[in-house]
């Protein structure tokens, strides 16, 4: 993580992960999940120095996406997710706004497939779908600088939640293990809600897998 700055942010009614991955030397940063707080999150950027270039999505739910659209139209960036999840943007019943007493639908520009390879801000990132949570959920795994980021696939002691519609427990706890939990001990996990933690903690303490 010798050229990698991770700030976070808690945003949104259900207090939701929002990370800036930023390139110390280019100043190029990565938007993850800025579910809500646009205002508070473009200062926080505008107060950095640095350059966004993209924004990532875990997933479609309503507190990880709500407020990509206003970000990349404020920097004129594109938002990245897995191809899986364009119906859950589309849908206020999958995208879980309606839970909210809201119906909501939110965007984005370029649709990932599993195992694919992105080079942002400097950055090698590999695109591990794990569906279960919902359809379309993915990490990113950033191999160089042994970093994941999980959304709400793997949490620290815990996976997410499967009674949403298109959810699965099963789908889940496989993909997790097969793709998460394969990867190197020491990788850290940056998930959507709550605590940081590692590979072998997870391996280790997390009753689900």
């Amino acid at each position: 993580m010798v050229n990698m700055k991770i700030d976070h942010f808690v945003v949104g009614p259900v207090q939701t992960n929002c990370y800036f991955v930023t390139n110390i030397k280019t100043k190029e940063m990565i938007i993850i999940d800025p579910g809500a707080c646009a205002n508070q999150l473009a200062k926080k950027v505008d107060e950095s120095g640095a350059k966004p270039v993209a924004i990532l999505l875990t997933h479609g739910h309503f507190d990880h996406a709500t407020d990509a659209k206003p970000l990349a139209d404020r920097y004129g960036i594109k938002i990245y997710i897995h191809e899986a999840d364009k119906a859950t943007l589309d849908d206020p019943q999958l995208n879980v706004s309606y839970m909210m007493g809201q119906s909501k639908t939110f965007y984005a520009d370029v649709f990932l497939k599993d195992k694919q390879e992105l080079d942002i801000a400097g950055f090698h990132i590999v695109v591990l779908h794990t569906p279960g949570h919902t359809p379309g959920g993915c990490c990113y795994y950033f191999p160089y600088e042994d970093v994941i980021f999980t959304g709400d696939s793997l949490f620290c002691g815990s996976i997410g939640r499967t009674d949403f519609k298109g959810g699965s427990m099963s789908d889940l706890v496989r993909t997790v293990k097969e793709k998460i939990m394969t990867l190197p001990e020491h990788t850290e996990v940056y998930p959507g809600h709550n605590d940081t933690t590692t590979i072998e903690n997870e391996r280790m303490y997390n009753p689900y897998l």
